[in-house]
């Protein structure tokens, strides 16, 4: 349930008995957590994002949206929600963003060391065949990852791969397509040079990894009247 005294502040990290929709200081609108971001102020009276949900203090929620972020900032929703003066970088939109684009590099490095993500064009090709054929030795491809500034044609030949790997019900739309970091940062999560493509395998890590692609894809494409239920654009 949303807390009824205070709608848009919380009273604290989140709990098991925590609300599941909060809402947005921005639009007004209540949305559940995973389409927000929460805020707090830091011990030297700093506003900064709190992704994982769990730094202490009172937490004020915004839309998983640049364009939300960018006019909290703007129209002073933080000094108001928090109800004191606070200090708000201007460029907090952006940073959010860069603690996405982490979050989302970490995680698929959890996933490399997890054994959940082959890399290079050749290893993901053959991994596309052999699910083709029904000779895949492996945990399912959960999806393609492709660096966003990667060669078209690359990145064509093996969605074509992906998209005709259809094997039952519960794939019949296909493999997930992931394009939201750029080729050097996947090298730095991945510990490799020139990553353009990458096939993510099932399993827990990986799940996280789609999980917060998902937010980014959310927060870059989203607006703060209308935040899509599931990510698109850069996630398809």
């Amino acid at each position: 349930m949303l807390a009824l005294a205070d709608p848009e502040l919380d009273n604290g990290p989140r709990t098991e008995k925590s609300a599941t929709m909060r809402m947005c200081a921005v639009s007004r609108a209540v949305r559940p957590i995973d389409e927000l971001i929460r805020f707090v102020v830091s011990p030297t009276g700093e506003v900064v994002a709190d992704l994982k949900r769990k730094l202490p203090g009172r937490g004020l929620w915004v839309s998983a949206s640049r364009k939300a972020v960018a006019e909290a900032v703007r129209r002073h929703h933080f000094g108001r929600g928090f109800k004191r003066d606070v200090r708000v970088a201007a460029t907090l939109a952006d940073d959010t963003e860069k603690l996405l684009v982490r979050g989302v590099a970490e995680a698929l490095a959890m996933a490399a060391k997890a054994g959940q993500v082959l890399s290079g064009f050749s290893k993901v090709e053959a991994a596309l065949r052999a699910r083709q054929s029904g000779t895949a030795s492996q945990a399912p491809i959960q999806a393609l990852i492709h660096a966003s500034d990667g060669a078209v044609d690359g990145i064509r030949k093996l969605d074509g791969l992906a998209l005709q790997n259809r094997g039952n019900r519960a794939q019949s739309l296909g493999i997930p397509i992931v394009t939201v970091l750029i080729s050097e940062e996947l090298d730095l999560a991945l510990g490799r040079s020139n990553v353009i493509h990458a096939a993510l395998l099932a399993g827990p890590a990986s799940r996280t990894f789609l999980s917060r692609s998902q937010t980014l894809v959310r927060y870059r494409s989203a607006d703060d009247d209308k935040t899509a239920g599931t990510a698109a654009g850069n996630m398809k």
